[in-house]
């Protein structure tokens, strides 16, 4: 049986540059509700599909309270437990709450910090495969080193959520 509701489509958004987060061409995707999460574990839900569907590294942890993203990498963020107002793409992004069973998907450059949450608010994370991960702050210079980095990052071999012929697959190409 799927954890993933039936019919799951994303909300695409793609973020500009602001001059300080280089953000992505490709645009940003959450999947609001999606996840069937199991009450007694939904981290191990969270991890669970992620996996199955080849994507890894998982986490589990919070988002970060200062502003940054990742050039090398692109990200899912799966929220377990709790709810939070996260802003993604920068200071000139969108702030969105993000609740339990929703998903974020995060291409490489995507800006993101936490505004608020609750205090059991929990989030997993995770890559594709061969990933390297590293956390840069929104500086002019880190931003001209992420131009740079991004457009090489590869496509991921599957959504997180939705596997090989999901709507980041159709999205992203």
């Amino acid at each position: 049986m799927s954890v993933v509701r039936d019919y799951a489509e994303p909300l695409a958004i793609v973020f500009e540059d602001d001059g300080l987060v280089p953000n992505n061409i490709l645009p940003f995707l959450i999947y609001q509700g999606a996840v069937k999460l199991d009450p007694k574990r939904p981290e191990e839900t969270i991890e669970n599909l992620f996996e199955t569907n080849n994507w890894g590294g998982t986490w589990r942890n919070g988002v970060y309270d200062y502003l940054h993203y990742h050039a090398t990498v692109h990200e899912v963020l799966g929220v377990a437990r709790g709810h939070a107002r996260v802003r993604f793409g920068g200071d000139h992004g969108q702030e969105l709450d993000i609740k339990a069973g929703d998903i974020a998907i995060l291409p490489a450059g995507t800006g993101h910090e936490r505004i608020n949450a609750s205090d059991d608010f929990c989030v997993i994370g995770a890559y594709p495969p061969a990933s390297r991960m590293e956390i840069t702050r929104a500086t002019p210079e880190n931003r001209a080193k992420a131009l740079k980095t991004i457009p090489n990052v590869a496509r991921p071999p599957a959504d997180p959520v939705t596997g090989k012929h999901g709507a980041l697959m159709r999205l992203w190409r």
